[in-house]
């Protein structure tokens, strides 16, 4: 070509450059495949006018054939205005501008129509190196084309033109209808990439993403919808890995937390073998575990269902300074951990000669925990049995004797408690009276049961007793607090009332002497309480209350009343109270129940209802022909059964 014009001369995009890459003229192919006009190309860097994705090939595209004076090709993608990308095969070679002799470049697109793979192989390269898949597909024919790309994803498309009804019979059926709508809105812009699961021929199910975007080949070239492919099959399978290890350390710190939780709560060294032996094996994925608690010397063990009842009973009643491996974690307060029978006897040669017991660990490793608390006698240990071959690690052993010493401090708190407790109950039992066993005419019952919470001992007390003139003094009350200070009062209150009823005959007196004695103690304490005055002959009773809950009638019907009586405020709040009483009659074959609030009140019981039903229960005694013992039990048993927080106490008075 000697003109210029010659040059530009062509139907498809050419220009002429600077060997800089500056625009001197361009033909109208070229200006309308760039998206502006003409005179707005003029001057301008070539590779500017591209997308920018593009201008670094189109830039060295231009600097390659100035540069070397050769000629260079690159498949560079015109931008879409009203249609898709036209992908073309774009040549530049050095030229002379025939009339100024100036070096030129001549770019142009040249004629792919005969070869439209050639404008394919950039993108299988590329594919190839990001380790997708290249697919095409023709909307007319409804038919695809694998192009290849990475060797691992090729591979699941053996066949390089295949229908799309036989790639969508592949494809799961819940997520064809999205391949589906993937290919029907492909765009000129690439798409977000869509999940589908693919069945190849010979293997299981694989996890792809597909993405897709619209290309024209060539200059008025065919349009064709290209798609990548990702295998996300091995990353799926690891993000699941991932995700279910997650799960399971959640759950196992879960686990863990719940444990630690459950031994601190542990009120009793029943509560706290429940929590070891259904947690310990659980938590920490072994197949068995046994407790062994010190009892006066000997190990006293309980197990789970994963050890057999044989190998623990070998262990039970060891005393502790037994040669084997148990009692020596305990006695010297030394984790233990036996990988299998060979290091049992290799450690203990003594086990050889108790077989049942060397045989412990024969099929499985044992790891034994120690629990102790600093500068304390020996408490106990468990044992935890794993499958052959377990290695525990660092912080599986650390964290298990954490648990171990929580476990320690629990076992001492709670005996260190019910060492209280069993002070306590002595010291209740000696004051609380022992009731008269006989009484001409009349049946007299008490039962008593401490509440639930602190030192188990409280201030409810009751007490009968003869007076001089023949006459039966009954009395039950309830001293404010639950504690040792309330118990001495109590025992105070309750012997000031002996002592004052061998003077005073009348309830109200007793009660009125029992207040001016309370108001001057300091710290000042108060108590409600109830007396009765009961004549068996005849049975005439004077009853007055200090702020008490009401007096029970049952009869032998089956019947029964509430009886509010006469009185004042509790005792040791008001001075210089004086008491009212009330005079009535016991039936033959009636009974009377005096109760402590705890046994008709609490937090699921108002008042009423607890009176409605504790007189219910007395009359439905009476009239089963039980004696005064066994209507107390009733009363009592059925104030323990719901919601007992309180101290209990009932008093029955049966006259027969």
């Amino acid at each position: 070509m000697d003109t210029s014009n010659e040059l530009l001369d062509s139907a498809g995009p050419a220009a002429l450059l600077t060997l800089d890459g500056v625009i001197r003229s361009l033909n109208a192919a070229m200006a309308t495949a760039l998206g502006r006009p003409a005179v707005q190309c003029l001057g301008r860097d070539f590779a500017d006018l591209w997308p920018a994705g593009q201008r670094m090939s189109a830039e060295s595209l231009v600097t390659h054939a100035a540069k070397t004076k050769a000629v260079a090709m690159r498949v560079l993608d015109f931008p879409a205005r009203d249609g898709a990308p036209v992908a073309s095969l774009i040549e530049a070679r050095p030229v002379k501008d025939p009339a100024t002799d100036e070096q030129l470049v001549w770019v142009h697109a040249l004629d792919a129509r005969n070869d439209l793979t050639s404008l394919l192989i950039p993108f299988r390269m590329a594919t190839t190196a990001a380790h997708l898949g290249l697919w095409m597909y023709s909307p007319n024919d409804h038919q695809l084309e694998w192009l290849g790309g990475a060797p691992a994803v090729a591979a699941l498309f053996p066949d390089p033109t295949t229908s799309l009804s036989r790639v969508i019979s592949a494809v799961h059926p819940d997520d064809q209808e999205a391949l589906r709508q993937l290919l029907r809105s492909a765009s000129t812009q690439q798409s977000p990439w869509v999940r589908v699961r693919y069945l190849p021929q010979h293997e299981g199910w694989h996890q792809l993403a597909a993405q897709t975007r619209r290309i024209q080949l060539g200059y008025d070239g065919p349009e064709r919808i290209f798609g990548l492919i990702r295998d996300d099959t091995k990353q799926e399978k690891r993000k699941e890995e991932a995700q279910a290890a997650l799960t399971a350390e959640r759950q196992r710190a879960k686990d863990i937390a719940d444990f630690s939780s459950a031994l601190i709560t542990a009120a009793t060294e029943q509560e706290l073998e429940q929590v070891v032996l259904t947690r310990l094996a659980a938590t920490f994925g072994a197949s068995g575990a046994l407790l062994a608690l010190v009892d006066e010397g000997r190990l006293r063990v309980s197990t789970d269902a994963g050890i057999a009842t044989w190998e623990a009973g070998v262990l039970h009643g060891l005393p502790l300074d037994h040669p084997s491996a148990l009692p020596e974690a305990i006695r010297t307060g030394k984790p233990q951990f036996i990988l299998d029978r060979e290091d049992y006897i290799r450690r203990w040669p003594q086990g050889a000669e108790f077989p049942r017991l060397g045989r412990l660990g024969s099929d499985y490793a044992v790891s034994i925990m120690p629990l102790v608390e600093a500068g304390n006698q020996p408490l106990g240990g468990w044992l935890v049995t794993y499958s052959s071959g377990y290695r525990p690690s660092l912080d599986e052993r650390t964290l298990v004797g954490t648990l171990a010493d929580l476990a320690g401090q629990a076992l001492r708190r709670i005996r260190l408690q019910q060492a209280r407790v069993e002070l306590a109950a002595a010291l209740q039992k000696t004051m609380l009276p022992r009731l008269p066993e006989h009484l001409a005419g009349l049946e007299v019952a008490a039962r008593y049961r401490p509440s639930r919470d602190g030192l188990d001992i409280g201030g409810d007390w009751y007490d009968a007793f003869e007076m001089p003139d023949g006459a039966v003094a009954l009395e039950i009350g309830d001293v404010q607090g639950h504690d040792v200070d309330a118990a001495a009062l109590m025992g105070q209150v309750r012997l000031s009332m002996r002592a004052i009823a061998a003077q005073e005959r009348d309830p109200g007196t007793v009660l009125m002497r029992t207040n001016e004695l309370l108001t001057t103690m300091v710290p000042p304490r108060f108590a409600s309480c109830t007396m009765l005055h009961l004549d068996p002959r005849d049975g005439q009773v004077i009853g007055t209350s200090a702020g008490h809950v009401p007096l029970l009638c049952a009869h032998k019907d089956g019947s029964h009343s509430v009886r509010e009586l006469p009185g004042g405020p509790v005792l040791g709040v008001v001075p210089d109270t004086e008491y009212g009483e009330e005079i009535f009659t016991l039936d033959e074959d009636s009974a009377l129940v005096m109760v402590t609030d705890g046994v008709v009140e609490g937090p699921g019981l108002t008042l009423d209802a607890g009176l409605e039903r504790a007189g219910t229960l007395a009359g439905a005694a009476l009239r089963d022909g039980l004696n005064a013992e066994e209507t107390a039990d009733r009363v009592l048993d059925a104030a323990v059964a719901v919601d007992h927080l309180d101290d209990v106490a009932v008093l029955v008075v049966r006259r027969a």
